[in-house]
């Protein structure tokens, strides 16, 4: 077996050339708001001091076409998280340039943006539609919310689609030490001290984020492995999905992409990984014992360099 120590360090590096910064806000109406009056009647008809309660009514009820948009702004922001890693306080996640551009088998980031931000409108023009028919029938809206219906409460078509916004900028990494400021000799030197210090936090935390992602699905493949054929307390066998193989594959290609510090030990784990998952599919191991029992091994022991990375905090 091949001996690594996995606590190399790899060189310091710019990835001011390597990588950008994601800006993403997605903005939707709620549908929903406080009613201070209904409040009040239930904490007087239940005794209760002022202010004890709050009462948050649905203003068009279950609305289908204003739920799809919602689930949809969470399903992209999961996309966009998953394309990206972490850089600051302030949302802005990291881009490497091979994630962002894609290539000619799979799209990159900007495309698979461009296409969301298309179905985000589509689904944004159906909602408003739907809000202007049942603006038109108010008397359907007095239906459903009854004496919690208010008609000042509703914004016309043109101030509510003020209220949906889709912006995804990519900006680029500022180099470390680049100060294009007009300030002295002295406060240019803690500047760039300072800076650096920021910048090494936000690269570690970037790769960091990748391994918590790989060590999570390996630990979850290995302990699927493990109790496959196992029987659970109603005695059924258990398996797996698969999403188990999935899942690791792609954080292989993954981590390929998102070495910016090119980590010796994130280039090792990749190709091991590689190795490990190398024309195995969720049937072959379904069916084959040893195959089971040799991909659960050489996974594991991914799993154990892992384990022994300093700051991961296994």
């Amino acid at each position: 077996m091949i001996q690594f120590n996995a606590a190399i360090k790899a060189p310091q590096v710019s990835i001011s050339t390597s990588a950008v910064l994601i800006d993403l806000h997605i903005g939707a109406w709620t549908g929903r708001k406080q009613d201070k009056r209904a409040a009040s009647e239930v904490t007087t008809n239940n005794n209760a001091k002022a202010g004890m309660a709050n009462v948050t009514k649905k203003l068009l009820g279950d609305c289908e076409s204003l739920s799809a948009v919602q689930k949809f702004i969470a399903n992209t922001r999961n996309i966009h998280a998953s394309m990206t890693m972490p850089w600051s306080d302030l949302g802005l996640r990291l881009c490497p340039l091979p994630v962002y551009l894609g290539s000619p088998s799979k799209d990159g980031y900007e495309k698979v943006m461009s296409g969301l931000e298309q179905e985000y409108w589509r689904l944004v023009n159906t909602f408003l539609d739907e809000y202007e028919w049942e603006m038109a029938n108010a008397q359907l809206l007095s239906d459903k919310l009854g004496s919690l219906f208010n008609p000042d409460e509703y914004p016309t078509r043109a101030k509510l689609s003020e209220k949906f916004s889709f912006r995804c900028s990519a900006i680029p990494v500022p180099a470390a030490g680049d100060w294009r400021l007009d300030i002295n000799n002295e406060a240019t030197t803690a500047l760039t001290e300072a800076y650096d210090k920021y910048y090494k936090q936000q690269i570690d935390g970037a790769m960091r984020d990748i391994w918590l992602r790989v060590h999570k699905a390996v630990v979850n493949m290995v302990e699927g492995l493990d109790r496959y054929g196992m029987r659970t307390e109603k005695g059924n066998k258990q398996t797996f999905r698969d999403t188990l193989v999935e899942n690791v594959v792609e954080l292989v290609e993954l981590m390929g992409m998102c070495n910016i510090t090119n980590d010796a030990a994130m280039s090792e784990a990749q190709r091991r990984l590689s190795i490990a998952l190398d024309g195995v599919t969720p049937e072959a191991l379904r069916e084959d014992e040893h195959l089971r029992a040799e991909t659960r091994k050489q996974v594991n022991e991914v799993k154990k360099i892992i384990d022994s990375l300093p700051g991961l905090g296994f």
